[in-house]
């Protein structure tokens, strides 16, 4: 495409204050990049984008959006924590340290009772029996034998000259108990400590993980609206759903693991010294490389693990926004491509991810390897020492075991440093946004607050352009005055800078140059806070909160000195405010009143119903000065009547400014300001600009109405009260309540839901889930296989420590003493030559599994994030309709399930893995080379193994049951981020943090009492270890002492069960991710099998040839109820008839039934009883795919998605189009002057959900979008409702030759973009009143021509 303009020469009055801005992507990360590709802009490092502009403008544009980067700390992260915390961290740290001491002192007995068995001669026998020594034999120099005289103790002289000396074995024996008794102690020790170190750190790191969330959302919502111009809700979301999670395992009880076994690692060292500096000094060497390699590991892990979640969360937002706008994305038939661009983020977490994990795989095979060569440096350097007396075996050994104890602690911790890592990771986004200053601090107590507000407002000299558009200036030297108590109305082209005022008013931005002035007071000295509350503000798409219609009208009241009013006083407040904004009526029909809910962004209530309950939240506080942002552009016209003149009353002694479209709800303005390109051309009263015959008389004009002037300007009486039939009111209504259902049985979408929730009682086993995490993954099937043969290996090596270890010790004892140290080197030498090759071959096998489960669980991930997002789009709308279904509970459990599913993938399966090997094959060799203490040994591993199994299915079932409550927080969050600018302009944010807090805290009590069973059962755990070690030296020192067992059976088997006890163990201390796990494996599987009734992705029904599809529609006797309001009638008996080609207006009031009528037409729902044909076909038995293909569908509030122009136009075609073919539609939309305009003309960004365009550009590109389709039946839901009165001309001209030759079904409140219709219905109650051309039912005098005289503009 070539560009016909620039921006320099703009004269048309298309300019937009939302220009879009062309985001330079080569000094950015891979990650900003794509975020720039798809309308995600990096915050951080835009100094670039405002090079053109002077440094004072660019200082203060680069304030509103740029985010300083914060370095990864682990002290950050506690750095919530008061004294209290403090003092309860203290203690668990100390316990932390006592029990990581717990293992030294265990290897200091095991090198003491190793002396005692060295001691014991080979073949002794028990007390009961004579055993005998050669210790004590004399040796006959002259002779040159064995010469033993007789002994008067008993003892004898052999034939062959050896002197048997009696040996009692019952000290041995003693000795051994006693030994055996301190490790007992040590374990019952080392349980207490458990249990209070994991449960102080659990308890604590979830209280400080909710004061991190509430400190994010509390810096969220005071961050000025630039931030959030290049932030999608989604990205904050995941933050808030997913990273937090990921600090609180940062801060979790692995920090104590990491603490005790760090302490285990030192005091070994320690240890080592004081018994032998020497050849602790020789080995020194490798632990300080362990320590270099536990430092640099964990640095590439964090980095690497910051680069994945960044490149995730720009992908939560595209999920948050395509989520948020389900409906325009079945309609248009778009799941696969959003899937794909979804993917396109996966791709570079997975990249980074897969890294994460190659650094972690890394990180355990060379630990694995220096802490092996620990144990051949030992053998080989300390035999050496032996042998020229300068240690005994009893030292020696205690400080082989003391360095290797604290060596096997550092490969241990490599999973726990990994998570840490990945919670750092996390928390450098979290701590970016909570330590950044708000360039507009709506929190800051600084600045001026008036004692007195009358309400006078000028904008003296402003120049103004967007912090994210800094190549469009939407004000030039721009100057208005606003009197007090005046209304003063602002009208003009899409684009000419009206809404901008109405920000800079409510300071959401900063000007560059001017003054924006309140009663002489330039609104930057006065505090933000004070300022929002004296002002009120009702936007064009209004925002309700999930909560009643009576809390979300008492926001208004916040600031005023009604805020902490009785509930009766508020009450009164209220209903005045309903009555006033024409919503009292309605809201006296449904059976809660005033306490019924909303919904979640008020998706319980009709579009005209949610504008005046957004009017009466306005007006409740009676403000001096309101702002109305097309307040009325949703009410059907009746409806804007009455709430108009509701305004007129409320605007009366106070300053009001209006922005409309719709230029009769303006016309008795005591100024109206026409605008264009940010410049005034011309002002006066309506008479006034009337009788110039100049821009507002040509806006005027585009509005008039055929014939009104032949009509008779009576109507009937407009005061009764109005019956509105809410169809998408929550629950039944009054008036309705003795209606029953249309049919006996339940509806079919009733029955899907019953369907769900039979479902999601029958919980998948544990089985079921691995089953399907086989089938997701099995694509990568060899590198599992290779990962699972490592770990095998991994856990078959340690079984090969063990032989060498008792071979070793049977060594010390056969040749431990002077005359056979020759034999002993012979013998250890090549022990410590084959402890190095174990070392080796353990860094190959443990990197290899540790880079290929990271590999495959990294790949698995990104594929059930894409297969979840897939069937999530594959859902019928009444999915999403559902309470446990909005769109934060799905944008979160994106994010989070498949997160579970990761953090057991990398270093915790290989330990998982290694652990079962060492299990199964220890046992069987235990059982082969010692049958009684073998079995005796490992037959307590199951202890271990069944008190893991519990803690796992315990904290499993107690996940699932907090789920809803940690859902709740996120989507109360999600929601309030959602809605920022209605936050902030209510000064909502104390509040929302403070509820926030107190779900945060509701959740934290319940927890408490599951984090002390966990604990408690992980401190059992922990000391079985000790008293498995307890149990095998008092039972193997019998077995031994007695003859049966030699000290090679002895230690092989003890080493063995030691480390399966060990790593058993250790595995189970991610039980609560195992839990996490299993339950977001249900919840994929639960989705995954989710067959909708209304199924897109089915090959099932006809599907008609493209050239026979004629486009007629009937509805004939429809009855429709919402599935998740069965009880609320909304169609009742609707028949209608639409001939091909027809253009066909439905009219009427709010929440009668138009837009239901459109859904069921779009196939989104089904009727409860009756049929919607297309072309005499029922519509229910085609293929659904092939059905919408024909259909093209513009909404009320227009959706664009993160991309280009380009991308989002050519979103309307199933095939790809050509360049011309997206101009010849952007020309019919009047869009195309615009685009050629901006510098990257056709290829500029429209931010998130379109934030980058103003309403009326992105509806004319939604218009573009839905004619490039070229339908067979186009679907226009107020589709000119934000167009301004010139652009909405041009457009419903471009409609109406859009029309020819197509079927077109129009909902409208604008009489005027419908008047030429072939056929205007007109519905009430959710039926037809009447129907006929507008000529026909003006001369009925019914309800239409109601409609019409209350749209009469005079000329």
């Amino acid at each position: 495409m070539t560009k016909e303009g620039s921006i320099s020469n703009l004269s048309n009055g298309d300019e937009d204050e939302k220009q879009p801005l062309r985001v330079t992507t080569e000094s950015v990360s891979e990650t900003a990049s794509i975020r720039s590709k798809k309308g995600y802009s990096a915050i951080s490092g835009l100094q670039d984008e405002f090079a053109g502009l002077s440094d004072q403008d660019a200082e203060i544009l680069r304030q509103q959006v740029h985010v300083p980067s914060v370095a990864a700390s682990f002290l950050r992260l506690f750095r919530y924590a008061d004294k209290k915390d403090k003092i309860i961290l203290a203690i668990g740290f100390g316990a932390s340290i006592l029990e990581g001491l717990m293992r030294p002192l265990m290897s200091v007995v095991f090198g003491v009772a190793t002396q005692e068995f060295t001691d014991l001669p080979p073949g002794a026998m028990s007390s009961m029996f004579n055993g005998y020594s050669k210790s004590n034999m004399t040796y006959n120099e002259t002779s040159g034998s064995w010469y033993y005289p007789y002994n008067a103790t008993g003892n004898y002289t052999g034939e062959y000259g050896y002197e048997y000396e009696y040996f009692d074995n019952s000290l041995f024996v003693s000795n051994i108990s006693r030994l055996a008794l301190y490790l007992a102690l040590i374990g019952l020790a080392v349980s207490i400590l458990t249990f209070i170190k994991s449960y102080i750190f659990i308890d604590r790191a979830e209280i400080l993980a909710s004061r991190i969330r509430e400190q994010y959302l509390a810096a969220t919502l005071r961050q000025n609206i630039g931030y959030f111009d290049k932030l999608g809700s989604g990205e904050i979301t995941t933050r808030i759903a997913s990273d937090t999670v990921l600090v609180q395992d940062a801060m979790s009880e692995k920090v104590s693991y990491v603490i005790s076994h760090s302490t285990t690692f030192l005091a070994a060292t320690v240890v080592a010294y004081t018994q032998s500096p020497l050849l602790s000094s020789i080995i020194i060497g490798n632990v300080i490389m362990i320590i270099l390699v536990s430092y640099f590991g964990s640095k590439a892990i964090t980095k690497y693990a910051e680069l994945s979640q960044e490149g995730y969360s720009v992908g939560g937002s595209l999920a948050e926004e395509t989520i948020s706008s389900v409906r325009n994305v079945q309609a248009f038939g778009i799941q696969d491509r959003m899937a794909q661009a979804y993917d396109k983020f996966l791709e570079i977490s997975e990249k980074w991810s897969i890294r994460a994990g190659y650094a972690g795989g890394f990180q355990a095979g060379l630990t694995f390897l220096f802490a092996f060569s620990i144990d051949a440096l030992a053998y080989w350097q300390g035999t050496r020492l032996l042998t020229e007396g300068r240690v005994d075996v009893a030292i020696m050994m205690t400080v082989i075991m003391t360095l290797f104890q604290g060596a096997f602690a550092f490969t241990i911790i490599s999973p726990y440093l990994s998570n840490i890592s990945t919670g750092l990771a996390a928390s450098t986004k979290i701590f970016a946004t909570i330590d950044r200053k708000s360039a507009i601090d709506s929190s800051s107590e600084e600045g001026k607050r008036l004692a007195e507000v009358k309400g006078d407002i000028e904008l003296r000299n402003v120049r103004f352009i967007y912090p994210s558009r800094p190549n469009v200036t939407v004000l030039r030297d721009f100057s208005l005055k606003v009197p007090a108590g005046k209304t003063v109305a602002l009208v003009g082209a899409s684009g000419s800078g009206k809404s901008t005022i109405v920000g800079l008013i409510e300071r959401f931005y900063n000007p560059l140059a001017g003054e924006v002035l309140l009663d002489g007071h330039n609104i930057f000295d006065l505090n933000t806070r004070w300022l929002r509350q004296k002002v009120a503000l009702v936007s064009q798409e209004p925002s309700l909160f999930a909560c009643s219609i009576f809390e979300n009208i008492c926001y208004g009241l916040i600031g005023t000195a009604y805020e902490k009013a009785s509930v009766i006083e508020k009450r009164e407040l209220v209903i005045e405010a309903c009555k006033q904004a024409n919503a009292w009526d309605f809201i006296q029909e449904l059976p809660d009143g005033l306490e019924t809910s909303v919904g979640e962004r008020g998706f319980l209530m009709s579009g005209g119903q949610k504008q005046r309950i957004a009017i009466a939240r306005a007006i409740v506080s009676n403000p001096r000065i309101l702002l109305l942002d097309e307040a009325t552009s949703a009410l059907d016209t009746k409806s804007e009547g009455i709430v108009q003149d509701a305004l007129d009353r409320a605007s009366k002694n106070r300053t009001t400014i209006v922005i409309a479209h719709r230029l009769s709800t303006i016309k008795d303005a005591d100024l109206i300001v026409v605008m264009r390109t940010g410049a005034i051309l011309e002002q006066g009263t309506h008479e006034e600009l009337i009788a110039k015959k100049g821009e507002y008389f040509g806006l005027v004009q585009a509005q008039s109405i055929e014939a009104l002037k032949d009509v008779s300007s009576e109507s009937e009486d407009s005061g009764d009260s109005e019956e509105v039939l809410d169809e998408k009111a929550g629950i039944e209504l009054a008036k309705y309540s003795t209606l029953t259902k249309t049919r006996t049985g339940k509806s079919v979408s009733s029955a899907i839901f019953h369907k769900e929730e039979e479902a999601k009682k029958r919980s998948a086993s544990i089985l079921e889930v691995l089953t399907m995490l086989f089938r997701i993954g099995r694509g990568d099937l060899t590198a599992m296989l290779v990962g699972l043969y490592s770990g095998a290996i991994t856990g078959l090596a340690f079984v090969g420590i063990g032989v060498l270890y008792g071979f070793a010790l049977q060594y010390l004892q056969e040749y431990g003493t002077p005359d056979y140290y020759e034999e002993l080197k012979r013998s250890l030498y090549p022990i410590a030559g084959f402890l190095f090759m174990h070392g080796a071959v353990l860094f190959i096998t443990s990197t290899t599994g540790g880079c290929m489960f990271g590999y495959s669980s990294s790949r698995l991930v990104r594929r059930i994030r894409t297969l979840s997002f897939r069937h999530l789009l594959r859902q019928d709308i009444a999915y999403f309709d559902a309470d446990e279904h909005s769109v934060g509970a799905l944008t979160a459990g994106l994010a989070n399930e498949a997160q579970s599913i990761e953090a057991l993938g990398g270093e915790t399966t290989n330990k998982l893995v290694e652990a079962m090997v060492i299990f199964v094959g220890g046992f069987i060799f235990c059982v082969i080379i010692g049958f009684k203490l073998g079995l005796v040994m490992f037959g307590t591993i199951p202890i271990i193994l069944i008190i893991g199994g519990f803690r796992f299915k315990f904290l499993a079932e107690y996940i699932e049951q907090t789920k809803s409550g940690n859902e709740k927080s996120s989507t109360y969050a999600c929601e309030a981020t959602s809605a920022i600018r209605t936050v902030l302009s209510l000064t909502r944010e104390e509040e929302i943090v403070e509820r926030y807090r107190t779900n945060l805290e509701s959740l934290i009590k319940a927890n408490r009492m599951a984090n002390f069973k966990s604990a408690f059962l992980d401190g059992f755990a922990r000391g079985m270890q000790y008293f498995i070690m307890a149990l095998g030296f008092w039972y193997g020192g019998l077995l031994v002492a007695s003859g049966e067992y030699s000290l090679f059976q002895f230690f092989l088997i003890f080493v063995i069960v030691v480390f399966g006890s060990e790593n058993t163990t250790t595995v189970f201390t991610f039980a609560p991710e195992m839990g996490k796990a299993l339950n977001a494996g249900r919840s994929i599987k639960t989705l995954l099998e989710s067959v909708p009734e209304i199924d897109s992705w089915s090959t099932e029904g006809e599907v008609i040839p493209e050239g026979e599809v004629n486009g007629e529609i009937e509805f004939r006797d429809v009855h429709f109820r919402y599935p998740t309001r069965p009880n609320v009638p909304v169609l009742r008996g609707l028949n209608l008839s639409v001939k091909k080609g027809q253009f066909v207006a439905l009219v009427g009031s709010s929440g009668c039934g138009k837009s239901t009528t459109i859904g069921l037409i779009e196939s989104f729902y089904r009727p409860q009883r009756g049929t919607v044909f297309l072309d005499g076909r029922d519509i229910s038995t085609l293929n659904v795919a092939a059905y919408r293909s024909n259909i093209a569908l513009v909404q009320q509030e227009p959706v664009l998605y993160a991309g280009s122009i380009k991308y989002n136009v050519s979103l309307g075609s199933p095939h790809p189009v050509s360049d011309e073919e997206i101009e010849t539609v952007c020309k019919q939309a009047n869009i195309h002057n615009f685009i050629m305009s901006l510098p990257d003309g056709y290829d500029t960004l429209c931010g998130t959900k379109g934030t980058l365009l103003s309403g009326g550009q992105k509806q004319r590109i939604a218009i573009a979008r839905a004619l490039i389709r070229k339908p067979k039946v186009l679907l226009l839901d107020e589709a000119t409702s934000a167009l301004d009165s010139e652009s909405e001309k041009i457009v419903q001209a471009a409609l109406d030759e859009a029309a020819k030759g197509r079927t077109t079904i129009a909902v409208a409140h604008r009489l005027s973009t419908i008047q030429n219709a072939d056929v205007i219905y007109v519905f009430e109650n959710g039926k037809i009143l009447e129907a006929g051309t507008h000529q026909q039912l003006l001369a009925n005098r019914g309800k239409y021509f109601d409609l019409v005289q209350l749209q009469a503009l005079e000329n």
